[in-house]
């Protein structure tokens, strides 16, 4: 669908405008405006460089049915991004659980982290382990700052999983939401291999599962009993999202936990545990509360998986491992 010069502008005030008024929009989400040239096939520019639009990519969807922008190499300029970002001072806060045996993972988790995500901004890491003398020393550059927070450890991988929310909502009360802007909370069992910027923010952001991107949802792996909680139909759903990456505006992940948390202890009064823990709890939330932004699995990808024609890039990826060595119960 394509409009005229002297048309175009007023259909983008147009949509912008009911969208706000329709209550998509609850934040000002810079990125995820400048995606709705998805919607009209045209590009949105400023000094004359292109900020976001599908026409970059014409092999893979880029914009979800409710006009959230899913973000894939090639569908925005990273300069441009971060020229927007970078003046706003931003602080983003990253949780990360490395209980037992997953402190191996720390290092590398930090250390590709310094070079490659959200570089260039003040950062709060927060480190969740049970072995605190165990945490490596990492050389921070300038704005970047590591916290480490004592947890108990479990004898359940599955306990350790549960309690994610829950610890990640207590922090947030207590002290991130003092100290930083936006929140990711990740997986300390992965590396980063290139870039992951600015073009990730917004006010609530998940990522496809790498597992799943090209399924159709009657073979998501949802929780499919209607006594739990976390329960999805089979008739329902979007897409799958990964457990190991949650993000958006503090207060808005702060919701998120706290609606999962809640649900898990109800699951577990009645003695009900979701198929997959709090990534069960994740995707029942999303279905209902739909993401402003969604990560392509570039940032999520798997090292045992080959790169598909589709994943230009791989940003993120959780390493190979032996399970059996690093949980506690398997």
């Amino acid at each position: 669908m394509r409009f005229s010069s002297n048309v175009k502008p007023y259909v983008l005030l147009l949509i912008v405008g009911t969208i706000l008024l329709l209550g998509y929009v609850n934040h000002f989400d810079i990125t995820s405006s400048l995606f709705l040239c998805l919607v009209l096939n045209q590009d949105t520019t400023q000094s004359g460089r292109t900020l976001f639009c599908s026409s970059r990519r014409t092999d893979v969807v880029s914009v979800t049915p409710w006009l959230a922008p899913i973000v894939w190499e090639g569908t925005f300029d990273p300069v441009l991004v971060d020229n927007i970002y970078k003046p706003m001072n931003l602080t983003i806060a990253t949780t990360v659980f490395a209980i037992g045996k997953y402190v191996r993972f720390l290092q590398d988790f930090l250390d590709t982290a310094e070079k490659h995500f959200m570089v260039g901004f003040n950062m709060r890491y927060y480190v969740f382990t049970d072995r605190p003398h165990d945490v490596p020393s990492v050389n921070l550059t300038r704005g970047r700052h590591l916290s480490v927070i004592q947890v108990p450890g479990s004898n359940r991988w599955q306990e350790i999983s549960a309690r994610r929310m829950e610890i990640i909502q207590t922090t947030i009360e207590r002290q991130i939401r003092r100290e930083a802007d936006y929140i990711f909370c990740l997986d300390v069992d992965s590396k980063f291999h290139a870039r992951w910027g600015p073009e990730s923010l917004g006010r609530l952001v998940a990522v496809i599962h790498p597992g799943y991107y090209e399924q159709t949802r009657d073979r998501f792996p949802y929780e499919r009993r209607p006594a739990s909680t976390a329960y999805i139909p089979m008739d329902e759903g979007d897409y799958y999202y990964g457990g190991a990456m949650i993000g958006g505006f503090v207060e808005d992940v702060y919701t998120l936990t706290k609606v999962c948390q809640t649900r898990f202890e109800e699951d577990a009064g009645n003695s009900i545990e979701a198929a997959w823990q709090e990534e069960s709890h994740l995707n029942r939330y999303l279905l209902y509360n739909k993401p402003s932004k969604v990560l392509s699995p570039e940032y999520l990808w798997q090292d045992f998986k080959a790169k598909t024609k589709e994943v230009k890039v791989i940003r993120f990826s959780g390493v190979i491992k032996n399970y059996a060595d690093v949980r506690p119960n398997v």
